[in-house]
């Protein structure tokens, strides 16, 4: 692993804490600093803050609503399956059913219509509902002729997206949202404001729907901004962190079951929290079964009904772990009898897996070697793919240069599925990894940790670590600052129920400051590498450890 070192600070230096964090903010290109560190309330941003543009178009949607509601016709939110969709989905369907809008969900089966827009969504929407509208939720930016075949059985549609725009866009869609800088349940979120706000003085539930804006539908999106990997910067950062804040205050059956079955209902809930053990219950029943359940889950009324379904749940995401589990192991050895061959700088590997976690499958494997992995099961006599990337390579961009060979794709810059025929797998197999091969040089497959700042640990302070915190939330596009700083270890030991951790002790080897007391997870086996007197090198995170009235300053090591 190639270690990145951004700064240095040396033991001569005078720089102070407050000058550490401006340094912190510097490098990560935070230009206004008063308003990352205290990023302003979603309530205060409007949708058209985003975009000029769409104010003519929002006109036009509210024009659109407003005579939906007179001649109480049907709209249907259609989202993806994910956790970001189903967030979304349950944000604006719900705004749009307690302002009294005849609006019916949509979500559609993984395995049997895939993801987003598909004729056979369409087509069991108009039998099922007979809409005059249909808004989508994280998806429609790619589906031009899908929303065109909508428009042909007199449907109309409305947008609202954040994924990559191909250079094509639908041309029949009555408006477009598309905002990269948001998660789909944040677009969703500013989308179904700015409705609610335009039809304020006719709303009979004003008060709840104000409530919901200020508590339940910011912690929806901030659950869908983080469980998307959305980076927290602007107003991602915004939703999220304010999202974090009225958790408690959530009153939803649906949220408060799921904190419950994963035994995490009195503490505070933070992006790990939403990205470990939230988000992937969410997630659950999208990879396995029909996401439905989850945006039920979400909206329910009903404690007992949320309770069982969070149940449900949890029991599908303990399953969906077994399954990774067993694919990944199988994966591994595929991979390693395949590069014994060969040493494509692309990892293409086609198997027999539920299509549900093809992606977990490959950002396994991502994480393991270090190189771009595309997984490909079959599917309805189709192949289904799910790609992840590294840094070095915006795989959607990379896939879009080889759409002769696809029937249809989408994603991020690490992230992207598409479908297949058969009978071109191969040779896009090869077309894929030729030019992979091109792109990617040997120095970009080396795993890389960006250290924020090595400095002396006299500069390592309990006052630092709480001005740390102000950079909170932490997450993609803000990752939580990691130092490097040598020291003499003083003392080891395990600890932990099990005694699988690991505790170091640790001074400045120049001075006689206390020593830092650093912990390991899970790595207790490795106490013999630290003598005591033995000089090193350790990269970590600062935290600020707290039990009763004492604040301990602590390392995590990295």
């Amino acid at each position: 692993m190639k270690l990145i070192f951004k700064n240095e600070i040396k033991t001569s230096s005078t720089i102070d804490e407050k000058e550490i964090i401006k340094l912190l903010l510097k490098q990560r290109k935070i230009k206004d600093l008063a308003e990352f560190l205290n990023p302003i309330s979603p309530l205060k941003i409007n949708l058209t803050d985003f975009n000029k543009k769409y104010l003519t178009s929002f006109k036009e949607v509210i024009k659109i609503l407003k005579e939906i509601k007179d001649r109480q016709e049907t709209i249907v939110v259609y989202s993806d399956y994910d956790a970001d969709g189903i967030t979304g989905a349950a944000i604006l369907w719900e705004t749009l059913y307690l302002m009294g809008f005849k609006v019916m969900p949509y979500v559609p089966h993984r395995k049997l219509e895939g993801y987003g827009f598909s004729i056979r969504g369409i087509d069991n929407i108009k039998k099922q509902f007979h809409p005059k509208l249909i808004i989508s939720v994280d998806h429609g930016i790619s589906a031009k002729e899908k929303i065109a075949y909508a428009k042909s059985l007199g449907i109309s549609v409305i947008i609202t997206d954040h994924h990559i725009k191909p250079k094509e866009i639908p041309d029949k869609a009555e408006a477009i949202f598309h905002i990269p800088a948001l998660s789909g349940s944040g677009v969703a979120y500013f989308f179904a404001k700015e409705i609610y706000q335009n039809f304020k003085f006719k709303i009979l539930n004003l008060k709840l729907l104000e409530n919901n804006f200020r508590t339940d539908y910011l912690a929806l999106a901030a659950i869908g901004t983080i469980a998307d990997m959305v980076p927290l910067i602007g107003p991602s950062r915004s939703i999220v962190k304010h999202g974090l804040e009225v958790f408690s205050k959530v009153k939803r059956h649906g949220i408060n079951q799921i904190l419950k079955e994963a035994g995490i209902e009195n503490k505070k809930i933070t992006p790990y929290e939403i990205g470990f053990i939230i988000g992937p219950r969410i997630n659950a029943l999208g990879r396995l079964e029909h996401a439905i359940d989850a945006l039920r889950l979400l909206c329910t009324t009903n404690e007992e009904r949320a309770f069982e379904l969070a149940s449900k749940v949890g029991s599908k995401n303990k399953e969906r772990q077994g399954m990774v589990k067993k694919a990944v192991e199988e994966s591994i050895k595929e991979v390693e009898k395949s590069l014994l061959i060969s040493n494509e700088k692309l990892l293409i590997l086609v198997g027999k897996w539920n299509e549900g976690i093809i992606g977990l499958i490959a950002a396994k494997l991502v994480e393991k070697y270090y190189r771009p992995t595309i997984v490909l099961t079959e599917n309805n006599g189709y192949l289904k793919g799910s790609a992840r990337s590294i840094p070095e390579l915006d795989i959607t961009e990379f896939l879009r240069t080889l759409k002769d060979y696809l029937i249809d794709v989408g994603g991020h810059k690490q992230a992207a599925g598409f479908t297949i025929e058969k009978t071109k797998l191969n040779e896009f197999i090869k077309k894929a990894q030729k030019k992979a091969n091109t792109l990617l040089k040997d120095k970009d497959l080396e795993p890389k940790l960006e250290v924020d700042l090595k400095l002396p640990l006299s500069k390592v302070t309990l006052k630092l670590a709480k001005l740390l915190e102000t950079l909170e939330p932490f997450g993609m596009g803000n990752p939580q600052p990691l130092f490097c700083s040598n020291m003499e270890v003083v003392h080891t030991q395990i600890f932990g129920k099990n005694n699988n951790h690991l505790k170091i002790f640790a001074k400045d080897p120049k001075n006689n400051f206390p020593p830092l007391e650093l912990i390991s997870f899970f790595k207790a086996e490795n106490i013999n590498e630290f003598e005591k007197e033995k000089k090193t090198e350790i990269i970590y995170n600062l935290m600020v450890d707290r039990w009763g009235n004492r604040e301990i300053l602590r390392g995590k090591i990295k």
